[in-house]
């Protein structure tokens, strides 16, 4: 009797953005060490978070002496396995900046954006209370950056398997971060998940290390020191 051999699947492509390479496969659901990542996030966002807590402080004061409304913005996003939670962040943005009720991405040159807030988002001020989310387990220092449920909608319907990127906890900064700009367009999010997927697939401590390095570098202005060419 003959064995009918079974076909090997087809080689996955692989996609090129710059110096990265991604396989289009299934990303895990679990990482071997995600309780040692998960208790390293708990000891540096509880150091980070008194450090930071003067410079919040004095952040908060500058928003509420030059604009209406709270000092701190709170929004709903999508973490790990979709799951949504509320997410903290010093308002640079004027309090009815989505008075219409669509929520939509910040572009250059945004005139919803107040001075101070500019001040803030060229710093990165205004991500630091996300600190406490990384202590509440909704957030983990590095991963990918957390979107909104409306704009998740949008974009599930132009970015084939975008959903990808929800098998990790959302991230603080992200290998996306340190490499793109913020996302205006599509295309833009297309690149980042790549981006995403590359360190979802390569995950581990030391590129944790690596990425909060260099974001470290980002912040000084000294992005040249690692940026691929």
């Amino acid at each position: 009797m003959e064995t009918t051999q079974r076909a090997k699947p087809p080689t996955p492509p692989v996609f090129r953005v710059k110096a990265l390479a991604i396989e289009t496969v299934a990303v895990p659901a679990v990482r071997p060490l995600a309780g040692v990542k998960d208790a390293i996030d708990l000891v540096l966002a509880a150091g980070l978070f008194v450090l930071a807590l003067p410079l919040m402080a004095l952040a908060i004061m500058a928003v509420r002496a030059t604009s209406r409304g709270p000092a701190i913005y709170r929004q709903t996003r999508l973490g790990r396995g979709g799951v949504p939670f509320t997410i903290l962040k010093i308002r640079t943005m004027r309090h009815d900046a989505e008075g219409d009720g669509e929520a939509r991405w910040a572009v250059a040159g945004d005139r919803r954006i107040t001075p101070v807030g500019r001040v803030l988002r060229a710093l990165h001020i205004d991500e630091l209370p996300q600190l406490w989310n990384v202590l509440r387990g909704e957030m983990s220092l590095v991963g990918p950056r957390p979107e909104r449920p409306e704009i998740i909608e949008r974009l599930r319907k132009s970015v084939p398997r975008y959903d990808s990127r929800h098998a990790v906890k959302p991230g603080l900064t992200g290998l996306a971060q340190i490499h793109l700009p913020p996302d205006e367009t599509i295309a833009d999010v297309k690149r980042k998940l790549v981006h995403d997927r590359f360190y979802i697939r390569r995950a581990s401590l030391g590129f944790d290390l690596a990425i909060l390095g260099c974001t470290a570098l980002k912040l000084f202005g000294l992005k040249r020191l690692y940026r691929r060419k």
